[in-house]
């Protein structure tokens, strides 16, 4: 599991009450991946998306992704005794995992992993009801979030069995559409559930996917874009990489590229940031 890093992780300077978890109240808030070849990954993106990395707070076993120096995203070792598929994941701001777990709980879904304390905060691994694959993080965020939210260099959109259903679990379990200053805005717009925070988009919710399809991307899914000016472009650096190009075409919000990276973790290359 590879949590958001902190401000310990971007900066030395003291947290804020802005850049803490609590103040986000369910939006997305990172997205990372658990390699099986943490060398072969950071060779791979890095080569596609001209990533550098640094280490994180969490040990050698870590990376922090950055594009220009803004971190974009983390990408972490994969235990070799964990047989699970290698996917990126979003991570989505709580004010208390435990809480959070409990919700996730009791609406028939399933926690795998945590609440675990990782160095700065609390995270958790879960799946959706319909399997799709999420992160939880209590604490605080990488400095600056609000730009990394605006800039978008990584978003998420849901394919799901019925995006209404998904909106309500997890409405209920991030506390989406409440009252409580600084939460996230759902509305249906273009036949999908779109997830605003402060009137930026952050999230997409789709229906369509089957949840028992012999293709795993056809199931309900967490699916990671990584906004690029040229997706056709880095897609070609990838394919000289030993990755897959699965499908390209052109949306509302522009080009875009879906890739699965040599191992097996698929992900969207968009000319657009959503």
């Amino acid at each position: 599991m590879t949590p958001s890093p902190s401000n310990a992780d971007t900066a030395a300077d003291p947290r804020t009450p802005a850049d803490s978890s609590a103040a986000v109240c369910g939006a997305p808030c990172w997205v990372s991946l658990m390699a099986r070849d943490l060398g072969a990954a950071l060779d791979f993106y890095g080569a596609t998306m001209g990533w550098t990395f640094r280490a994180g707070s969490l040990g050698e076993e870590f990376r922090v992704a950055l594009a220009d120096g803004v971190p974009v995203a983390g990408i972490g070792a994969l235990a070799p005794a964990l047989q699970v598929a290698v996917a990126w994941t979003p991570y989505f701001a709580v004010e208390d995992a435990d809480v959070t777990a409990g919700r996730i709980r009791e609406r028939g879904a399933t926690v795998a992993v945590g609440p675990v304390a990782l160095h700065t905060g609390r995270g958790a691994l879960a799946a959706d009801r319909d399997g799709a694959v999420f992160g939880i993080w209590q604490g605080p965020l990488l400095s600056n979030w609000e730009a990394w939210r605006d800039a978008a260099p990584a978003w998420t959109r849901l394919h799901t069995r019925n995006a209404f259903d998904a909106a309500i679990f997890y409405g209920e379990v991030l506390e989406w559409a409440c009252d409580r200053p600084g939460c996230c805005d759902v509305q249906y717009e273009h036949d999908e559930v779109v997830l605003r925070h402060a009137g930026h988009i952050v999230a997409r919710l789709t229906s369509g996917a089957v949840e028992a399809a012999p293709d795993p991307s056809l199931r309900p899914h967490w699916h990671t874009h990584f906004a690029v000016e040229d997706p056709h472009g880095h897609a070609e650096k990838a394919l000289a990489y030993g990755a897959t190009v699965l499908a390209d075409g052109v949306s509302r919000t522009g080009t875009w590229v879906r890739v699965k990276d040599p191992d097996g973790a698929t992900f969207t290359l968009s000319a657009t940031a959503r």
